[in-house]
């Protein structure tokens, strides 16, 4: 079976979104493009590398140009989108790998997410030969989004994911973790409530 790439070249949106309650939140990554959208999952925290990851590259792109690449140093305002994602919502695949390149011919981010696989081998070195096929740019590889994007595009799409993985829960004063609109049972209470 051939390949599925779902392929977007300056997408008319490329956004990080959630579909949930805090706590019980699923989040996409979600292109649009000439009347077709593809959204694929993924945790939080490849939400957050993801993000923190872009911003990091475009700053180095920037420093390695000297100023001249067409990179915004922070998202301009006028770009900003907090636009739910498009409804339904309808998950081609569940991410696995992730990849990020600059193309500094066309001047575009390459964002590329690739499927979760489950790799089958009985030592480490059939894993590592099994890893080694599956980074291969193969037609028989799992299915793929990719994306290419403007700096001030990727810009823009970084401080969204951001704030949307920031957007959850808050933490608890002592001890950090998430706190649930139900209640928290607070390790650093030690199981212990004080009444007012």
């Amino acid at each position: 079976m051939s390949r599925q790439v779902f392929f977007y070249d300056a997408p008319d949106r490329f956004v990080a979104g959630t579909v949930g309650l805090p706590g019980r939140r699923s989040f996409y990554l979600q292109a649009t493009a000439s009347g077709r959208t593809t959204s694929v999952a993924l945790e939080k925290t490849q939400v957050a590398a993801l993000a923190e990851r872009i911003d990091e590259l475009l700053d180095e792109v920037v420093r390695r140009s000297g100023g001249n690449a067409p990179v915004p140093a922070v998202s301009p305002t006028e770009l900003s989108d907090t636009a739910p994602l498009e409804s339904p919502v309808e998950e081609e695949f569940r991410v696995g790998t992730m990849a990020l390149a600059w193309d500094g011919e066309d001047e575009r981010m390459i964002v590329e997410a690739q499927a979760l696989v489950e790799l089958d081998a009985d030592n480490d070195e059939d894993l590592a030969d099994a890893e080694e096929r599956l980074l291969q740019d193969d037609e028989n590889g799992p299915p793929m989004l990719r994306v290419r994007l403007t700096g001030t595009m990727a810009r823009a799409f970084a401080k969204r994911a951001l704030e949307v993985v920031n957007a959850g829960r808050p933490p608890c004063p002592l001890c950090s973790l998430p706190l649930d609109p139900e209640g928290h049972v607070c390790p650093r209470q030690n199981g212990y409530r004080r009444d007012a």
